[in-house]
């Protein structure tokens, strides 16, 4: 696993591991960028501004998607989801769960699988995303995981058929539709423009405007 070491600061205040998860959500805060690994702490670097403004963008089309549907919820890096099967404490860049599955959520993080997770790939994250996370997903029943890649200027959307994740989409170009999120669609394209796509020009696409 490639870990990022903490700031000196956040090591010389680490907690002897292993550590269990609530006493991880318990030590750490809402500044605190790491993640709970099967009692370990692994740390993320800073996310590059063009790395925040492709969250937002997708972030902001998903909730807004989901809030005219009355759909379920959608919530960002800083909730935590909790997985069982391969235990960690994950911080997808973004996820979204069904009304069906409102039991699920608690105050500080879902315990069990999203139905749908968003990563944006960084340098640093990229070996995670593809490997650990995906296998940890995969092995939860999360239906739908999307890794958006910037610097490869790549969209892959996974699907879980038969307890295994299928590639339902990868290219840079073309409309992609969540499985999960009904009639939530986008154009892979867009992700890669220099300046983002309005999100008023997005919703009149989709008819909400």
């Amino acid at each position: 696993m490639t870990e990022t070491r903490a700031p000196e600061s956040l090591r010389k205040t680490l907690p002897d591991l292993p550590i269990s998860y609530d006493e991880f959500l318990e030590w750490a805060d809402e500044d605190t960028r790491a993640e709970w690994v099967d009692g370990d702490i692994v740390f993320m670097s800073p996310i590059s501004d063009a790395h925040q403004d492709l969250v937002e963008f997708f972030l902001t089309l998903l909730r807004l998607y989901v809030e005219h549907h009355d759909k379920g919820w959608v919530r960002s890096s800083t909730f935590q989801m909790k997985l069982d099967v391969i235990p960690s404490g994950r911080e997808p860049d973004i996820v979204y769960l069904r009304e069906e599955h409102r039991d699920r959520m608690t105050g500080t993080y879902i315990d069990g699988p999203a139905d749908l997770a968003v990563e944006v790939v960084s340098p640093e994250s990229g070996p995670r995303d593809r490997g650990e996370k995906f296998y940890e997903y995969e092995a939860a029943g999360l239906p739908e995981y999307w890794l958006v890649d910037p610097d490869r200027e790549e969209l892959v959307v996974y699907r879980l058929q038969d307890d295994r994740y299928q590639t339902a989409f990868e290219g840079r170009e073309g409309r992609v539709e969540s499985s999960v999120a009904n009639g939530f669609w986008i154009e892979a394209q867009w992700l890669w423009r220099e300046e983002l796509p309005p999100v008023l020009d997005v919703l009149k696409r989709w008819g909400l405007l």
